[in-house]
């Protein structure tokens, strides 16, 4: 194979040079055709047509799904290559898939370059791949990363390059030998492991690579032009379909765009896992934890009648002061206001009459009866009580309503 050379790099490379050199160096990965910072593809996709040896290289302004479906050739006889060079095929979803396979398998050619491949490529391809450095994502650790890659071509000039940044420990794991050749390696901890193969589909073919680093600005102006050149050198002299991967499809129905976010989870298997964890864990929490829990029943203990312990206080009270004569008239009070709800008898008048009711409504006899009122009225008109005359009153009043 005849190794490509990039002759119009000179000017163009000082003026990029020139430009960048006034801001600050942006080393996010972005793949971007317009983006002239290292990790951009500015120098590669205007070197294309140089690249290929063609003067046809399309950039798409749609989805490679909507460009499939509504564009048609001229010529059908004519074959294309598709090449896409980013970090993921995100809006590439199973109808834009199924396309490109359908488009690869009639004789056209496809060059992947990602650092991940969507599972449903993997199986309709018969590969895996393994990618050590996929959980590291910040720019000091990535720049860390560095290591070497080989062309198994012997026919190039330079087979081994050097990448001393940004270079993942991605390579292909597993692959159906009877329709996969290995066209390079990288070497991880000694051991040389495919990065670019071809697999044949159809009547064309995939080129899988696995390091996009490769054909970003930094590299090329890095005196690995010359890889770049030759990956492309596998691609037939023809028409290119360059795929920024910027815009969706617009011909996706309303519920494929509702459920696109559950359709990229099931279109991993490590995220579908996560989904069905998810899940699951919140079913169990909803189980165990999301019932309504019984309160616990507090002890109420009842009520202790303290109605004579009340009486006591109150009594000690009067009792301290020593007025009797303030306890008897509440014992009379007492005493006459019983009279009249239980024998409704009319206490006003303390007559002969009164005591000969209240003797017979109350079981008592006359004489004793006669006696309690007469002391009651005797006591009641006194100005002091001593404390013989207040017991002598409690005793008659308690015997009074004792009679059985």
């Amino acid at each position: 194979m005849m190794i490509l050379r990039f002759v119009k790099y000179t000017p163009l490379l000082l003026l990029f040079l020139l430009i960048s050199s006034c801001d600050k160096t942006d080393w996010s990965e972005n793949f971007k055709e317009k983006q002239k910072s290292p990790f951009g593809n500015y120098i590669v996709y205007n070197e294309a047509s140089s690249l290929f040896k063609t003067n046809s290289v399309t950039l798409l302004e749609k989805n490679i799904y909507d460009y499939l479906l509504l564009d048609t050739f001229d010529d059908f006889s004519e074959r294309k290559s598709y090449v896409c060079i980013k970090h993921s095929t995100n809006k590439l979803d199973a109808k834009g898939l199924d396309e490109l396979l359908n488009f690869v398998a009639k004789g056209n050619h496809a060059l992947l370059s990602l650092h991940h491949f969507k599972d449903s490529l993997k199986t309709k391809l018969e590969f895996t791949t393994n990618n050590l450095d996929k959980m590291v994502y910040n720019t000091s650790k990535l720049k860390k990363l560095n290591g070497n890659l080989y062309l198994n071509d012997s026919s190039f000039n330079k087979t081994s390059y050097t990448y001393n940044r940004n270079l993942r420990r991605h390579y292909f794991l597993q692959y159906n030998e009877q329709r996969t050749d290995v066209l390079g390696t990288i070497e991880i901890d000694g051991e040389k492991v495919p990065n670019f193969i071809r697999i044949a589909h159809g009547k064309g073919a995939f080129y899988l690579h696995a390091h996009p680093i490769a054909f970003t600005n930094y590299y090329l102006l890095n005196s690995n032009e010359d890889y770049v050149a030759n990956v492309f050198s596998y691609l037939p002299n023809a028409p290119i379909l360059w795929d920024p991967h910027i815009k969706s499809s617009k011909y996706q129905n309303d519920e494929d765009k509702k459920s696109s976010i559950f359709k990229f989870f099931l279109e991993h298997d490590s995220l579908t896992w996560f989904l069905y964890t998810s899940f699951i864990g919140l079913l169990l929490f909803m189980l165990f934890n999301a019932r309504r829990k019984q309160r616990a029943i507090p002890v109420i203990e009842s009520l202790k009648n303290s109605t004579v312990a009340f009486a006591q206080t109150i009594a000690n009270l009067y009792l301290k002061e020593e007025n009797h004569k303030n306890i008897v008239d509440k014992k009379i009070t007492y005493f006459l206001e019983k009279i009249r709800s239980k024998y409704l008898l009319d206490t006003s008048n303390l007559n002969t009459d009164f005591i000969e009711k209240l003797a017979a409504k109350s079981g008592n006899n006359l004489q004793p009866t006669k006696y309690l009122i007469n002391t009651i009225i005797m006591l009641h008109k006194k100005d002091e009580c001593s404390e013989e005359e207040l017991i002598v009153l409690h005793k008659m009043i308690k015997n009074f309503f004792n009679k059985k």
